[in-house]
């Protein structure tokens, strides 16, 4: 009998530090000369000339493009104090770009720019302090640097300024502080910060709970293609928090996170086209989504593709390939695919009869509580199938699914008590009273 799982329902947050700011990043407004005519200006010590030429040679305007001859006119500027050149000089120290790479050096420009309130540079150098890079992790740095570029409007610096609040990284937790940099980088397009948002809006994290803006920022974020955000967004539409209940919108979504890989929005889409809710019923994209989803290791995709093997939904019977993904689900700990490949094992459905395997699978199903479980592994202890005749064992697993209500159970535990001594009953009923759930079987 197939059981269908829930929904997957975690929220997943997104803490990266975003890459090192392209050299091109915050320029001066170009003059509009040419590489001929700043080339004087460049040679008599114009600083801005120098800087301008430099741009010319990064970029390969009206030029050759020359990474050795940029880095060579950027350093002449930077040695007159022009920040934007000691940021981009940095930066190509930093990404070894027409100069050996050193971190030290990179630093070291970084630093001059900052000082002089160029808010890329602060962010590099923030991001430097950030991860370690050339120099000792020191949040307290990376946080005084984040915030200056923050401050200035730098959309990286305000979500990682934010994740650091979010994540007690060089200062307390500090939800509401968080909220309010998230916001401010969102409302700059910035996706990861339109995410973390949502996040915290559909949690409330820093804020009371609000749905309805939580589906406006994971609708920003998905819009630019956040698979997270696209899978978050299509849960909302689902299940109807923050707006109305659209399972055409929940598929479209799912399909749009899906197909960038996520292994959730893969399931649930799958799950879509097994119950035909959003899309007519259609066993072979169920059987296509819940593979992709399966390979990745999701264990009700894993368990719900061994059913369509096992019954023939999507696809032909067969029962090699369920036991193959009755097996990958089982090993994750799913107790229906346990159950079910053990009654595989049991019947040779697929495979050999293996009663040591039937049981190993109906042991682990059973100690998670399955009544199905406990009952045919009695039968097996009963009959003596694959293990020792064990009436003590048989009247345990029978006491204890029959305490479920499976039909039959309490007359083959009844059954088991006339071939027991009072001695052998008493410690048997005892050891069903004292058995918890995922703790492993008595050995009687």
């Amino acid at each position: 009998m197939k059981t269908t799982p829930l929904f997957a329902a975690a929220l997943l947050s997104c803490a990266l530090s975003m890459p090192l700011e392209a050299a091109e990043h915050a320029k001066n407004p170009s003059s509009g000369a040419s590489a001929a005519q700043l080339q004087p200006k460049a040679d008599a010590g114009n600083a801005g000339a120098q800087r301008e030429l430099a741009d010319r040679y990064y970029d390969g305007d009206g030029v050759e493009q020359s990474y050795v001859l940029a880095a060579q006119w950027y350093a002449k500027a930077a040695e007159q104090g022009d920040a934007v050149a000691q940021f981009a000089l940095g930066y190509m120290y930093d990404e070894g770009q027409g100069v050996a790479l050193d971190d030290s050096r990179a630093i070291a420009l970084y630093a001059q720019a900052a000082e002089q309130n160029h808010p890329g540079a602060q962010y590099n150098l923030a991001l430097m302090y950030d991860v370690g890079e050339g120099v000792a992790v020191d949040d307290l740095k990376a946080i005084d640097w984040y915030w200056r570029a923050a401050e200035q409007g730098h959309a990286d610096a305000q979500y990682n300024l934010a994740l650091m609040y979010d994540e007690g990284e060089g200062v307390p937790v500090n939800d509401e502080k968080a909220l309010r940099w998230y916001l401010r980088a969102a409302e700059q397009g910035h996706a990861d910060a339109q995410f973390n948002l949502a996040l915290m809006y559909d949690m409330g994290e820093g804020t009371p709970v609000n749905d309805r803006e939580a589906v406006r920022w994971y609708t920003a974020a998905a819009e630019q293609g956040d698979a997270t955000a696209q899978y978050n967004l299509a849960l909302m539409y689902d299940e109807g928090e923050g707006v109305p209940v659209n399972d055409q919108l929940a598929v479209e979504w799912y399909r749009r996170s899906a197909e960038q890989g996520d292994r959730d929005a893969q399931y649930n889409l799958a799950l879509m086209y097994d119950e035909g809710e959003g899309v007519a019923l259609d066993d072979a994209e169920a059987l296509n989504w819940y593979t992709f989803a399966a390979e990745q290791g999701h264990v009700s995709a894993q368990y719900n593709l061994a059913i369509m093997y096992d019954e023939g939904e999507g696809t032909r019977q067969d029962n090699k390939a369920a036991i193959k993904w009755y097996t990958a689900a089982a090993e994750q700990g799913n107790k229906d695919a346990q159950y079910n490949l053990a009654v595989m094992y049991d019947e040779g459905e697929g495979t050999r009869e293996d009663n040591k395997a039937a049981i190993k699978w109906y042991g682990a199903a059973a100690q998670q509580g399955e009544p199905s479980a406990m009952f045919n592994l009695g039968i097996m202890y009963m009959n003596g199938e694959g293990v020792r005749t064990n009436p003590r064992m048989a009247y345990l697993l029978f006491s204890l699914c029959a305490a479920q209500g499976l039909p039959d159970a309490r007359e083959a535990r009844e059954l088991m008590a006339e071939r027991l001594s009072q001695a052998e009953l008493a410690t048997a009923q005892r050891a069903a009273a004292e058995w918890q759930l995922d703790t492993p079987l008595p050995a009687l």
